[in-house]
């Protein structure tokens, strides 16, 4: 049995995944998620967009909410998605699309921003005369995906289909989570899931931010750093094998 005993804040339903991933391989967990989903009505120019998807060379969808969303709102408005151009950061995402037979790339390595702008499909789809990109995902998030397609002349717009919201817990809840399961480690799948926990955890921050807290990417490595956080492990991706890889490589600290 491992030694490490992990937090997890993904939104309900992964952190369930996750759990049992976790404990197949012999490592305990407690889940407390700090993400809700909630879906947002499309306003008039999204709506646009939703029904114009099949103009776009590139469909690009960034989470598993994005894509089950996106095929809700394509199925209320009548719009038949099309075949191919669609791309997403992870396997996970991509199984959700091409349950409807939908042709879905994605990098076979790093489930991350770049690795998918590095994705030799991504490069050929845009490699047209005034390419356009569309972007799924919640409202708000990382604008490296448009700068860098912006930079190789595409024309990128956003369908923002939900927020991202930190659940009301009790102010005591976290503390009492990791002190009452003797918890040792932290996780979190997204620089919001980061912010959530920093602000649920309060006063109590410099204590828990001791501990180890694994991360998918440089990016929200550097961000915990920002907010003092001391003991980093970067998962170099979202996925479960990701974080179940890193927590293997990884020696537990000292009860």
């Amino acid at each position: 049995m491992s030694p490490w005993r992990l937090l997890l804040t993904r939104p309900e339903e992964d952190c369930a995944a996750l759990a049992q991933t976790l404990a197949d391989a012999g490592i305990a967990s407690a889940s407390l998620p700090l993400l809700v989903i909630e879906a947002i009505a499309p306003a008039p120019e999204q709506l646009q967009r939703l029904r114009a998807i099949a103009e776009a060379h590139a469909i690009i969808v960034v989470s598993k909410p994005a894509a089950r969303l996106l095929l809700e709102q394509l199925a209320q408005a009548g719009v038949t998605p099309p075949f191919a151009g669609w791309f997403t950061v992870g396997e996970a995402t991509a199984r959700i699309l091409q349950e409807r037979r939908l042709q879905v790339a994605f990098p076979a390595v790093g489930d991350n921003s770049e690795a998918l702008l590095a994705l030799p499909a991504l490069r050929e789809a845009i490699a047209v005369s005034a390419p356009r990109v569309l972007i799924v995902r919640g409202v708000g998030g990382r604008e490296l995906l448009a700068e860098r397609l912006a930079e190789q002349g595409a024309s990128v717009d956003y369908l923002e289909l939900y927020r991202r919201c930190l659940p009301h817990y009790p102010a005591t809840t976290l503390a009492q989570r990791i002190d009452g399961e003797r918890l040792n480690g932290l996780v979190v799948s997204s620089g919001q899931g980061l912010e959530h926990l920093q602000r649920l955890a309060g006063a109590d921050w410099p204590r828990f931010s001791r501990l180890p807290l694994f991360v998918p990417s440089p990016r929200v490595a550097e961000q915990a750093r920002a907010l003092g956080a001391k003991d980093i492990v970067d998962c170099r991706g979202a996925s479960a094998a990701a974080l179940l890889a890193a927590v293997q490589r990884t020696a537990a600290p000292a009860p």
